[in-house]
């Protein structure tokens, strides 16, 4: 029999569910497929009662901060507001398991409050990437990378959502194999499992490089009013910024004009909607800014060669 590894999950008020259901579900798993108790698991909050995850469902745990039991791994776990649960008793706790050499990784926004304490300077890091430019202007001293976990540092970390599954599947791998691995990520219906060298979706701002408030804006304009979309001139007069400004801007940044953006934009939303749901044609080009399914066809078409309605024939 081999000894069962214990990790402690300290959850942070408004912690991500999906990230905790992702960390928790892969050990699960490999202690049922296995048929042995390869890994335990135990749950803490600052209270030692329970802790509220971002979606308002209540997790009850088994310790607080200050009576965590001897684990192998201890991983933090927060989400949105991370900023608002930095106390003194958990950052006390951190020290604390950092002298006794318990080894720290950090899920979702997690890496955040390791970073404020100094745990990461030096190493790499993932975080989710909403948090990326704020991240890499508070800490310059950590080297953030856009990887969905990484796991070659002293400190794990994964950027959150389902990050943590294939890090959880990476250390399953690691320790029992990867027929165990591939195993657990089959029961899972998850035939996307990724390295860690895989790139997460990053801000905006980060993939490319901009600094531009009024093209953000812009863009954020874009992304709210796809069903009804807005005119170039109408974007550029919300923003405060002349028309002739805004098409500079979209030139100079991203080396399109705003129509054809906007237009990439709603088309992209329409293949989500053909891939992932069962809305017909019409409810899609309606929901993306169309008039007709018609002319929603020929523009689909043109941008991706293929009919709307081929497009969902090939995922069938």
């Amino acid at each position: 029999m081999i000894a069962p590894q214990h990790f402690t999950f300290v959850l942070v008020e408004e912690f991500s569910h999906l990230a905790f259901s992702c960390a928790v579900e892969p050990l699960r798993i490999a202690n049922l497929l296995s048929g042995e108790t390869l890994y335990r698991w135990s749950f803490a909050s600052e209270d030692g009662q329970s802790a509220s995850c971002s979606n308002g469902s209540v997790t009850l745990v088994h310790h607080g901060l200050d009576t965590l039991p001897k684990c192998d791994r201890l991983f933090l776990l927060s989400g949105i507001n991370m900023r608002a649960h930095l106390t003194k008793p958990l950052m006390t706790m951190l020290r604390r398991e950092a002298r006794h050499g318990t080894p720290i990784g950090a899920l979702c926004s997690g890496a955040w409050i390791l970073a404020e304490d100094g745990f990461l300077n030096g190493m790499k890091a993932a975080i989710h990437w909403e948090f990326h430019d704020s991240f890499m202007e508070r800490f310059p001293e950590v080297n953030l990378v856009r990887n969905v976990f990484v796991a070659d540092e002293r400190h794990l970390t994964a950027s959150g959502g389902t990050a943590t599954a294939d890090l959880m599947l990476h250390l399953i791998e690691r320790d029992h194999g990867a027929d165990l691995s591939m195993a657990v990520a089959d029961q899972m219906v998850y035939s996307a499992a990724r390295e860690a060298t895989a790139a997460q979706r990053v801000s905006l701002q980060s993939r490319n490089g901009i600094r531009n408030v009024h093209l953000t804006r812009a863009i954020q304009r874009m992304r709210e009013t796809i069903e009804e979309p807005l005119s170039p001139a109408q974007i550029a007069s919300e923003i405060g910024i002349s028309t002739r400004q805004l098409e500079r801007l979209f030139g100079k940044f991203l080396n399109t004009s705003p129509k054809k953006y906007f237009m990439d934009l709603r088309l992209e939303r329409a293949r989500h909607l053909l891939i992932q749901t069962e809305a017909s044609v019409i409810e899609i080009a309606l929901a993306c800014g169309f008039e007709s399914s018609g002319h929603f066809s020929r523009v689909y078409r043109a941008a991706y060669g293929v009919a709307p309605m081929q497009q969902r024939g090939r995922l069938s």
